[in-house]
């Protein structure tokens, strides 16, 4: 081997060492970036406009009159006061508008789809396609937040939750046509399909804040952040534990802070995404990119995850100061396979601490086993100070494949006191250990006894 070559691979492993510590300053530089809405000074009361907050009148009619009012003043924030307020079908958002919740007040959807048609466009596990619209929906619009002290009931526990075992047809139709390009227009879903909406799901927007609210009871996923930009969700909790209830759903999205959020849900608690093999492989001009995440309270099957549906990438993720505060089945969870194509580069743990999970961090170019012809680079993904106490799978997993290898993975200052397996580490390049333990710590060697 020649003297330049060892050089060059010298150089690029100290870059790559000197990479791996927590860059403060880029997650600075993001949340600096992202602006907080402003509104006008126009304020309306759903009581002064007639809503009852008596759990049975359907308010419906009084929520789009107050949005009206909003849109004809240029904004404003509308007030909803303690009580709970029956909404027969979804709240649709204009800009410059806050949806202020007061301590005591729970806005609770009905569970008829029939009440959440015509159709709007969405996005559904990755393909952008038309459906029952989302609970509450934001097309295009700019300057708008969901703050106070109130609960969103979603009631997805009933005639949603029946729709589980019957979305099949409509999931694989869905899947198809992204596959075959069908046109957007022609996706149509709804009834007969099965396709649950989201719950709050924010489409093209902007100058985005949600705030201090509770989330319940979801039919899917929670919160959606959909190709959308510059955006706070802070001192929001969860208590949602249907099928696929993830908490926070960025996708295709820019400029995010999650920041002290509680989870309590029935699937992921944050799960990043960037769309789902063809459709997301034609617009890697819009991965989603520069996320914090930081201060949280994770509970429910996943912490982190960053996948499956990635085909235009996912880079720039930052997650820190986190801890379990219940059960997780899976600690951090990177994972994609060779029907998505795009990349997961630039990720950044530190200081996480977990409790009991069955593994602790997993990184998977494999997952279900499935696909073919599309694999995806995972590159640059750093893991520091982290704390387990017990993996009852595995410890550390990383599964590449073999012609296409995870490259440059650092862990420093991890330590798994108990794993049923402490490591599997396949077809990846340049892993970085420092200060790995896994299981008891071994002290000194003892010396050999003498008879």
């Amino acid at each position: 081997m020649n003297i330049k070559y060892l050089f060059l691979l010298l150089l690029s492993w100290v870059s790559f060492s000197q990479n791996s510590d927590f860059p403060s300053a880029k997650v600075d530089a993001i949340v600096n970036r992202i602006k907080l809405p402003v509104f006008p000074s126009y304020q309306v009361n759903v009581i002064k406009l007639g809503a009852k907050g008596d759990s049975i009148t359907d308010n419906k009619k009084v929520f789009d009159k107050a949005m009206a009012l909003c849109k004809k003043n240029n904004g404003g924030t509308i007030i909803v006061p303690k009580g709970i307020y029956k909404i027969n079908g979804p709240i649709h958002f204009v800009s410059n508008v806050n949806l202020k919740m007061e301590k005591g007040a729970k806005i609770k959807f009905s569970d008829n789809p029939k009440d959440y048609l015509p159709l709007v466009l969405t996005s559904w596990e990755g393909t952008m396609l038309y459906n029952y619209s989302p609970l509450i929906y934001a097309n295009n619009c700019s300057n708008i937040a969901i703050t106070g002290e109130g609960t969103i009931d979603g009631e997805g526990g009933k005639t949603w939750k029946t729709f589980k075992a019957k979305e099949g047809e409509g999931k694989n139709l869905s899947r198809e046509m992204n596959h075959a390009n069908a046109p957007i227009e022609s996706r149509k879903f709804g009834e007969g399909y099965f396709l649950r909406p989201q719950m709050i799901q924010f489409l093209n927007c902007k100058n985005v804040l949600v705030e201090n609210i509770r989330i319940e009871n979801s039919p899917f996923w929670c919160l959606h952040l959909l190709k959308s930009q510059s955006i706070t969700i802070r001192g929001i909790s969860y208590k949602s534990l249907n099928h696929n209830n993830d908490g926070i759903d960025p996708e295709y999205a820019k400029d995010v802070l999650i920041e002290n959020v509680n989870f309590d849900n029935g699937d992921d608690n944050v799960a990043i995404k960037a769309g789902r093999d063809h459709e997301g492989r034609a617009n890697t001009a819009t991965p989603s990119e520069n996320i914090v995440i930081r201060n949280c309270n994770f509970k429910g099957l996943h912490g982190v995850v960053i996948g499956s549906e990635m085909s235009a990438g996912v880079q720039n993720v930052f997650v820190e100061n986190c801890k379990t505060a219940g059960y997780l089945k899976r600690g951090i969870y990177l994972k994609t396979n060779a029907d998505r194509g795009g990349y997961i580069k630039n990720i950044f743990v530190h200081n996480i601490q977990l409790d009991q999970v069955e593994d602790c961090l997993y990184i998977t170019s494999n997952y279900h086993g499935e696909g073919n012809g599309y694999q995806s680079d995972i590159s640059n993904v750093h893991f520091s100070n982290i704390s387990c106490n017990k993996a009852s799978e595995s410890g550390i997993v990383i599964q590449g494949f073999a012609d296409k290898k995870i490259q440059n993975i650092s862990l420093k200052n991890i330590e798994i006191k108990e794993a049923k397996n402490a490591l599997s580490n396949e077809n990846a390049e340049n892993v970085l250990m420092t200060d790995i333990f896994i299981g008891q710590r071994a002290t000194v060697p003892t010396a050999v006894s003498k008879n």
